[in-house]
């Protein structure tokens, strides 16, 4: 159907209150946020909300000083903006769709640019991939988040989980990577040289390489 009355678009398209979960989905491509004290956010990704909420960009030490630096230095690891109060929060990041994962005592890492919102209960920290310094502008740097809470993810269009395994190693291209197992610490293999390099994306020339037991989690599309 693609002609409404004003009346069915709105009964089509309208809040659902019939569930109060800290992070639910609206729609699968905007997060709402039942927000009784704090949530950190991806700074811009507020569309709406209700209730009494202050929004704070991330202060430069909110984190310590080695993050401070860490962000300084490779400005990674996303900009945070912090809300508190009481209301209801609607959250998005470019029309991407978003995923809620839950972490009992899990540790997963996630590409900067796909976090949208995690609970303050979840700890966090920028990491750097091993033996690739100075290789690539992009990519060398994400969030590895632990402990338990709510986080929310995005990707474009529906994300896919691939296994990875000791005997089967898995290659990604790093603009369409966005999340994997913690204790994964992945690699970046190049193939850089003049016939490689012309005509192609990032992803031919520069995979990123998963060795060990765990998941990444691609998407359909470059970021």
């Amino acid at each position: 159907m693609s002609k409404y009355s004003i009346k069915e678009f709105i009964e089509q398209t309208e809040q659902e209150n019939e569930s109060n979960d800290y992070f639910q989905l609206e729609t699968p491509r905007i997060l709402e946020v039942n927000l009784e004290e704090m949530v950190w956010a991806k700074l811009g990704s507020m569309v709406s909300y209700n209730g009494s909420i202050k929004f704070e960009r991330e202060r430069m030490m909110e984190h310590g000083t080695s993050r401070m630096f860490k962000k300084a230095f490779t400005s990674e690891g996303g900009t945070l903006m912090k809300a508190t109060g009481q209301g209801q929060l609607y959250l998005a990041d470019k029309g991407k769709r978003v995923t809620i994962l839950e972490l009992n005592d899990d540790t997963i890492a996630v590409n900067s640019n796909d976090l949208l919102a995690f609970e303050p209960s979840v700890e966090w920290d920028i990491k750097m991939m091993r033996r690739v310094a100075g290789m690539m502008s992009n990519g060398l740097f994400y969030v590895v988040l632990q402990g338990s809470g709510l986080v929310a993810i995005t990707s474009h269009y529906e994300p896919l989980t691939i296994r990875v395994n000791e005997d089967k190693p898995v290659m990604t291209d790093p603009s369409t990577t966005v999340a994997w197992s913690g204790h994964l610490e992945p690699d970046i293999r190049t193939d850089i040289n003049f016939r490689t390099f012309i005509g192609r994306g990032s992803g031919e020339s520069f995979q990123m390489s998963f060795k060990g037991d765990g998941f990444v989690i691609v998407q359909s599309a470059e970021e």
